[in-house]
């Protein structure tokens, strides 16, 4: 192929996605891993069942609500730069993680990880879509960030199962700087520094606005998961964070320079991407969350074994996302892919509501997995390649967070309304009822089953949204019409 005389990146074009996509597995299996790692953790610093959701809390709260901002970040100061000090950043968070001898010390490391992944995950998803500029190359290489960015939380499954295991909890937080220092390294020889003439200011009353609104918006739907939808505080930081993103969409309109430029958003095809995102996010966690614990506490899976019984769900999302991006998306355009990839999702919601105590996993998990995975492969990557095609250069990095803000803020809100209408199956079913073991282990997947069965419901209003609200037809591939340059 030609190289393209605008981009500096093109002879080594194919090493940079190796390095952009060991950052986005690191980023996307974090949050798993250290799920699995919780309960050792807890038991060596001694902190309560009500703390122990600080630990994921921190780093949501920090990572959701600054992903914009990191987004702008990377636009102003350079991409290279900010990657390479995201990943930096993450790792010395690691290392604090991994080595705290205290409860505050852990929280505290969880929430530099967040303020660290939220410019380190709009930089990659905006390098990537900088780096590759051709029509067909582009395809193949969403397709395989896709496919990492789908299959990562089964990989932190297993990872986590295997390092808590066999070493330690705290390897759950060490074993990021395998990932980040390596990848800092070959960001450094590889990327390029290049200025881009039309930086963008930054907007501050946008940043103050946008994310307190998310930061309310995100502990809000902790606050649910925990204290319930009725609860004061609850009520109060949801309304406060609509008010506040509300506030943010004015100022969008009025202000020079916005921090989103509001023709990103308005575009049909983008616009819908982050929609489905948030959608996919939101019913992706009744598998990762529920059924993890239906392997462990209901089939008593150890977790390493629990680990690889989510490796078929991966190799799935390898194979759809792949296929998508590079063969599909070209020829099809979104619409279709992503309207079949949420109803394969929902199907496998179906297959695991039907879960009972003596359920096996041949028979019973193993097709609904390989359902979802197939699934998740036509929704992320498809969504991640239209969700960043055809913007201005300067514009990769908001684009790109938008992608992460709708996947985080619809996996908060997937956690805390699929873990509330859980706990409620399971108190409605244990009324009146004796609490010997196998009432209590009934009740328990009465409450997974249920959470499914609701999951299934949010595939299937996914796939109404994608079908009604994508455009028809291909997309035209041309991501910009000005010089693409990662800077």
């Amino acid at each position: 192929m030609t190289p393209d005389p605008h981009n500096p990146h093109h002879a080594r074009r194919w090493w940079i996605l190796a390095i952009l996509g060991i950052a986005q597995l690191m980023v996307v299996l974090d949050a798993t891993v250290v799920n699995i790692a919780l309960p050792s953790a807890q038991e060596s610093l001694g902190f309560s069942d009500e703390n122990r959701q600080w630990i994921i809390t921190a780093y949501a709260l920090a990572f959701g609500s600054l992903l914009l901002i990191g987004g702008r970040i990377g636009d102003l100061f350079g991409r290279r730069q900010v990657f390479i000090g995201g990943l930096l950043g993450f790792a010395v968070a690691s290392a604090i993680g991994g080595a705290a001898q205290s409860f505050a010390v852990l929280v505290a490391a969880r929430g530099l990880q967040g303020v660290f992944g939220a410019l380190l995950a709009p930089a990659a998803l905006s390098l990537l879509t900088t780096t590759f500029t051709s029509p067909n190359e582009r395809g193949k290489a969403f397709g395989i960030f896709g496919a990492v960015a789908g299959a990562g939380g089964a990989v932190g499954l297993l990872l986590g199962g295997v390092l808590t295991e066999y070493l330690s909890w705290r390897w759950a937080m060490y074993v990021n700087l395998f990932f980040a220092i390596p990848a800092a390294l070959g960001a450094l020889a590889l990327i390029r520094s290049v200025a881009h003439p039309d930086r963008p200011r930054l907007d501050i009353p946008g940043t103050l606005t946008a994310s307190a609104g998310l930061f309310a918006i995100v502990y809000g739907f902790s606050q649910a998961e925990t204290r319930g939808w009725g609860d004061g505080v609850t009520i109060a930081f949801l309304a406060a964070g609509v008010a506040l993103l509300v506030a943010f969409v004015w100022v969008q309109t009025r202000v020079a320079a916005p921090l989103v430029p509001l023709r990103v958003i308005l575009d049909r095809n983008r616009g819908t991407s982050y929609l489905a995102m948030g959608i996919a996010g939101a019913g992706m966690f009744g598998v990762f969350l529920f059924l993890t614990y239906y392997l462990q506490r209901t089939l008593g899976m150890t977790p390493v074994e629990t680990g690889l019984a989510f490796l078929p769900l991966a190799g799935a999302v390898m194979i759809s996302a792949t296929t998508a991006t590079a063969t599909l998306v070209p020829r099809f355009g979104p619409r279709p892919l992503v309207t079949l990839g949420m109803g394969l999702a929902a199907v496998g919601m179906v297959l695991l509501a039907q879960l009972g105590v003596d359920s096996a996993y041949a028979s019973h998990v193993l097709p609904a997995l390989i359902l979802m995975g197939a699934g998740m492969g036509l929704i992320f990557a498809p969504g991640m390649a239209i969700g960043t095609l055809g913007v201005a250069a300067h514009e990769a990095g908001i684009a790109s967070a938008l992608l992460n803000v709708g996947q985080q803020v619809g996996g908060s809100l997937g956690t805390a309304l699929l873990s509330t209408l859980s706990a409620s199956a399971v108190t409605s079913f244990m009324a009146g009822k004796a609490a010997t073991p196998a009432v209590a282990e009934a009740a328990a997947v009465h409450g997974f089953t249920t959470a499914f069965w609701w999951a299934a419901g949010i595939f299937a209003v996914g796939a109404i949204v994608a079908a009604a609200l994508f455009r028809s037809g291909a997309p035209e591939l041309e991501p910009s019409a000005e010089p693409v340059l990662a800077h």
